[in-house]
């Protein structure tokens, strides 16, 4: 089977997160089990554009600003969309990461009017808005996309309730979860607690800091990091590390490689992420997945899976319940390292790469 998938936007450090990791683990696994994959998307930030993604066949081309001050819903890629007018015939599903905007769902579009059949993932990204510029893009890209797609899979029941209202009732809605490639389990050097995301308000970086600004005094020699690129927080971060009294030991690294995060998580002895209404976070099943104990907030598209296995501790979404939690895996690393365990054992159970490729290859075949 020739399978492409569409993305929004690659970069050298992965600034649009998680739908192209999920992207990149479900185009290898596929290709494991003998099908041909290629990914396709936006680019910025590349010298010499990559022909391949993490070993991944790659057709990337230039993303353009189309409609400035709104972030990733305004990027575009007019060279992408000629490129799929020419070549999309090629393959024989197209499955579309799709969110509101100016890539992926005029790809959507295209391989439609084809009669390519698609799949639209959408990663928690279209939901219910009273945003002015979503209505006129629903009703010309949004909803025909969704009601035009084969499939339209939903990590979660809000999700799924959120996709029923924008496609108002017609879309064809099944639940497929993220999973996440094994990797070898984490061998920390003394204590750290990192939050590896993009520095963006809903992640709530600032969170993390001031719980470590609270807790350094209590753990002396713990670490306390942060990891990813800058997408709006970095400023107040800094200040925030500057004003703590412990610089030397909560640090910003900046923005990593996606294919290095696996790494970077295994030298730590636990992953927070105090992001609120996160639908599916990758970070966190990538965490889970190398033995971490992770602290997510009751928001979280996870929290259930986390609460149950007893993979981590899930918090109330404020600050001090955050310093607790963090609190309670410095303390007791014994119990920490039980519940890293735990997750890692969960993410084989239910989030292994070749059954999530088994449940896409069933998706396509019909």
């Amino acid at each position: 089977m020739r399978v492409l998938a569409v993305v929004t936007l690659v970069s050298p450090h992965g600034e649009y997160g998680g739908p192209v990791r999920v992207a990149v683990n479900q185009l290898a696994a596929l290709r494991d089990l003998g099908h041909d994959v290629v990914l396709a998307g936006s680019a910025r930030g590349y010298d010499t554009m990559p022909t391949e993604v993490d070993g991944v066949p790659a057709r990337l081309y230039p993303a353009r600003t189309i409609v400035p001050g709104i972030g990733f819903a305004g990027v575009g890629s007019p060279a992408l969309l000629r490129a799929l007018r020419r070549h999309v015939g090629e393959f024989d599903v197209v499955h579309v990461h799709a969110a509101r905007d100016l890539v992926t769902l005029p790809a959507a579009r295209i391989a439609q009017a084809r009669g390519i059949p698609t799949v639209l993932q959408t990663h928690g990204m279209i939901d219910e808005t009273s945003n002015p510029l979503a209505v006129p893009l629903d009703a010309l890209l949004t909803r025909p996309a969704l009601t035009a797609a084969r499939v339209v899979t939903h990590l979660t029941p809000r999700e799924r309730a959120s996709l029923e209202v924008v496609g108002r009732g017609r879309a064809r809605l099944t639940e497929l979860p993220n999973g996440v490639p094994a990797g070898p389990a984490a061998a920390a050097d003394g204590p750290e607690l990192l939050y590896l995301a993009r520095l963006a308000p809903r992640k709530r970086p600032g969170h993390f800091v001031e719980a470590a600004s609270i807790l350094a005094a209590e753990f002396p020699a713990a670490r306390f990091t942060l990891v990813g690129p800058d997408e709006g927080e970095g400023d107040a971060v800094r200040a925030a590390i500057a004003a703590s009294g412990h610089h030397d030991r909560i640090r910003w690294e900046g923005a990593l490689a996606p294919a290095l995060t696996g790494e970077r998580m295994r030298q730590a002895t636990g992953y927070v992420l105090p992001a609120v209404d996160e639908p599916y976070p990758m970070s966190v099943l990538e965490a889970m997945s190398a033995g971490l104990p992770v602290v997510v907030t009751d928001t979280c598209g996870l929290a259930g899976a986390v609460r149950t296995a007893d993979a981590g501790i899930v918090t109330d979404g404020g600050l001090d319940d955050l310093v607790v939690a963090m609190r309670r895996l410095l303390e007791d690393p014994a119990a920490g390292r039980v519940r890293g365990e735990r997750g890692r054992a969960l993410t084989r159970e239910r989030f292994t790469m070749p059954a999530i490729a088994r449940r896409l290859v069933g998706l396509y075949a019909e």
